[in-house]
């Protein structure tokens, strides 16, 4: 068992193309296809959830700049206004 391999090597987890348990040994190299596949799916979980933040991240700065447009629209509003009543009266 494992002796014309220097790198026999015990897997425990779901494989990413049946989505059975594995639990088995073998040489490492034999791995690599199913190491490879799972190391790519897990990049891809990775990226998509990455997106998904940096959507939120730009729907919240929209946001908070049409409020503060708002609100500097309302102070300016506001000093042009006093500003008449100080030259009216």
């Amino acid at each position: 068992m494992g002796l014309g391999c220097n790198w026999f090597t015990q897997v425990r987890g779901t494989n990413p193309q049946s989505g059975q348990q594995v639990d088995e040994w073998s040489c490492a190299i034999t791995w690599l296809p199913m190491l490879l596949i799972n190391a790519t799916q897990e990049v891809r979980q990775g990226a998509a959830a990455a997106e998904s933040f940096r959507n939120e991240v730009v729907a919240a700065t929209e946001t908070s700049r049409s409020i503060a447009i708002q609100l500097a629209s309302k102070v300016v509003q506001t000093a042009i206004s006093q500003t008449q009543k100080l030259i009216e009266g």
